[in-house]
């Protein structure tokens, strides 16, 4: 029996390791501007600076890093909001003694701080956020006054160090925003399609509910007049002469009996998530069992069911679902093509594909992107209903369902299964 697969991660908490893996990059860009500006600075610019200090605060930055991960590595929660904003905290305190060393509030790289700020704006709430921000600017009014200066040759040069290193800031800041509010952007974008998602699977779910109240209540009411017909048709078959009319009873009789059994069956399959008896069965007999099924409710419409050489050997544990949801495809094929029903099965890609091809006219392209979504209501080519629920089965699988058109005329419902979802 398969193992059911792990539930993926909420939600809430890819996102929250998602924001610290962000900041952990952040970070990392901040140890290579720490370093770069370190040892680049006083050979470009003639200037002394205390450049084993300066290194040794990016080295501690790179430390924190490292601590992060394995603490991250050994904590199953996702990191709240105070935890962002210590880490965002650590960034600032850093870049606070790297400047200290460097000339304090007359360092352009202090407008770094500014790119730290907007994006814990962006990811914090709103009382981190302003405490944060409190932080930066307390840090930025405390370097304007304490701080190691940097002592220039000329003038000049210190105006050559502060335009350059403005457009320096200007660059990596410009850099960090849109880099980190991009990815930020796209999170937001992927959890509300999942949130959509979510509400679309919880309509549908609604909607199956109802139609499986429907139906409980059909099945019950059916009972009766089943019973009556199945009385009558016994009646008739004994009065009946041998010939057609009497071969046409006993099918009559064969057929309210498959109307029985799937009625008293209703029950048992409502709560079996598995295969009859629960057991792997292979599966080109599995194939041929829902054909055979199918048959012999329609015994007039010839199905011819190919099954490919990888299907050989290969054993699944197929959800009661899925075979009805085969079995309306194959009705509904029927239905459009009378003539001939044609069904191959086969793997691919690591899924089970089963494609039903028929003959009939096609479907109208209004309909195209409405069936198998919802049921239709009255409509002159039925409600489908049946196709609503194949489509609800085979999501709840992890499957696809997509109607396509068919090479010189007619339709071709692929149906296509994950294997993991459905292998012994």
């Amino acid at each position: 029996m398969p193992h059911p697969p792990s539930a993926p991660p909420p939600p809430a908490h890819r996102h929250g390791r998602s924001q610290i893996a962000r900041l952990l990059v952040l970070r990392w860009l901040s140890v290579a501007a720490m370093a770069a500006a370190t040892l680049a600075l006083p050979p470009l610019l003639g200037v002394e600076l205390p450049q084993a200090r300066m290194l040794a605060v990016a080295v501690v930055l790179a430390g924190c890093n490292l601590g992060t991960l394995a603490w991250l590595a050994g904590r199953p929660a996702p990191p709240g909001p105070w935890a962002l904003f210590t880490h965002l905290a650590v960034d600032i305190a850093g870049w606070s003694v790297f400047l200290y060393l460097s000339g304090g509030a007359t360092n352009p790289l202090i407008s770094l701080f500014l790119p730290l700020v907007a994006i814990g704006a962006a990811i914090l709430p709103a009382f981190q956020g302003w405490l944060l921000a409190a932080l930066a600017v307390a840090a930025y009014s405390l370097l304007w006054h304490v701080n190691r200066p940097i002592a220039f040759r000329a003038t000049a040069d210190a105006m050559h160090w502060h335009l350059t290193g403005m457009w320096i800031t200007f660059a990596l800041s410009a850099l960090v925003v849109v880099w980190f509010v991009a990815r930020a952007t796209a999170a937001l974008r992927r959890r509300e399609r999942e949130l959509a998602a979510a509400r679309e699977a919880q309509a549908r779910d609604e909607q199956i509910l109802a139609l499986a109240n429907l139906a409980a209540g059909a099945a019950h009411k059916l009972g009766t007049p089943l019973g009556t017909l199945r009385i009558l048709a016994d009646e008739l078959a004994r009065s009946a002469p041998p010939g057609a009319m009497r071969e046409d009873l006993e099918l009559m009789r064969a057929q309210i009996e498959h109307c029985k059994r799937i009625l008293g069956g209703l029950t048992a399959d409502a709560g079996a998530l598995r295969a009859e008896g629960g057991g792997a069965l292979p599966a080109d007999d599995w194939m041929r069992t829902v054909v055979d099924r199918w048959q012999a409710l329609r015994p007039h419409v010839p199905a011819r069911l190919t099954c490919a050489e990888s299907l050989a050997g290969e054993r699944i544990v197929a959800d009661a679902t899925l075979g009805e949801a085969l079995h309306t495809l194959i009705n509904n094929a029927a239905d459009a093509s009378p003539g001939a029903v044609e069904i191959e099965a086969g793997l691919a890609d690591g899924a089970l594909r089963v494609e039903v091809r028929d003959r009939g006219p096609g479907i109208a392209p209004a309909l195209q992107a409405e069936l198998g979504r919802a049921p239709l209501g009255a409509h002159e080519d039925g409600m489908g209903i049946g196709l609503f629920l194949a489509h609800a089965a085979l999501a709840r699988l992890g499957g696809t369902l997509a109607l396509l058109p068919r090479a010189g005329g007619g339709t071709i419902a692929r149906l296509s299964v994950p294997l993991e979802r459905i292998r012994s």
